[in-house]
């Protein structure tokens, strides 16, 4: 079991996560305390006491250290508002992948401004099914949002397995493969980040800024044949940033290299 917080002099319980997510984001107490528009020793409160803050100071701390309040503050899981705000979240649920029209990905695309992140095994519709899809990546990039790409590494373990699990087998590989050759002319003239991972995924994730496709995946099936969530941010919501704190962990744990030589 992860602690969330630890005993100090006196007996009063600190808030660890939120003294190592203020860390961990290179920030002071006092550099997070004017982000977050609170007086420092409020902030010293919140971590020693264990304190817990306004709704409204909850969310912001929680967009500066890119952790959800729940996250940060578990006692605010039972809080109606989060709750609400969280359920506000789910625009809608398509019955399957293939129910989302072409158009819509490149929408999707077309209309981000900050940040594309994308976590698959394959992904292999992106490139057969839509053709115009990586090009237009590769044109955002340009334009300066960040595009971030997570696929499998084609001898990699979990691909394996996920391969076996649809009845697929060495197809799965394959497919991975084929979507490194199709992805490795636009690393070349573009700024496009992207890693091979080697992770068990149970769902694929598809960010286009504020807005989250999530696809997830069931045992025996493949992921075209699940639904996908269509997930929009909100303040205090937490399915969003549920999901994306996922992409996170997994792009820290792919290794970051030159692997395009190893075809």
């Amino acid at each position: 079991m992860i602690k969330t917080s630890a005993i100090v002099p006196g007996g009063v319980m600190s808030n660890e996560r939120l003294r190592s997510a203020i860390a961990s984001a290179g920030l002071t107490t006092q550099t997070f305390s004017e982000l977050v528009e609170v007086d420092p020793k409020t902030v010293e409160r919140w971590i020693a006491a264990d304190r817990l803050p306004h709704r409204a100071h909850r969310i912001r701390a929680s967009e500066v250290l890119r952790k959800s309040d729940g996250f940060l503050w578990p006692a605010t899981y039972s809080d109606r508002a989060s709750a609400s705000a969280t359920q506000a979240e789910l625009v809608r649920v398509y019955p399957s992948r293939s129910a989302i029209e072409p158009s819509t990905w490149l929408e999707l695309v077309d209309h981000a401004k900050e940040r594309i992140d994308v976590l698959a095994y394959a992904a292999s519709f992106l490139h057969d099914s839509i053709p115009e899809f990586l090009n237009r990546l590769a044109g955002r990039s340009r334009q300066g949002v960040q595009v971030r790409l997570l696929f499998g590494d084609p001898a990699g373990r979990a691909v394996a397995l996920r391969g076996q699990e649809e009845g697929i087998g060495e197809l799965m590989a394959a497919r991975c493969k084929l979507t490194w050759v199709y992805v490795a002319p636009l690393l070349a003239a573009n700024a496009i980040q992207a890693r091979r991972h080697d992770t068990t995924l149970y769902a694929s994730l598809f960010r286009f800024d504020d807005t989250l496709l999530v696809n997830g995946h069931t045992y025996g099936t493949c992921a075209s044949q699940s639904p996908v969530l269509h997930l929009c941010r909100l303040p205090g919501g937490r399915l969003f940033t549920h999901h994306v704190e996922s992409f996170d962990r997994v792009w820290a744990s792919a290794p970051d290299g030159d692997f395009l030589e190893r075809g």
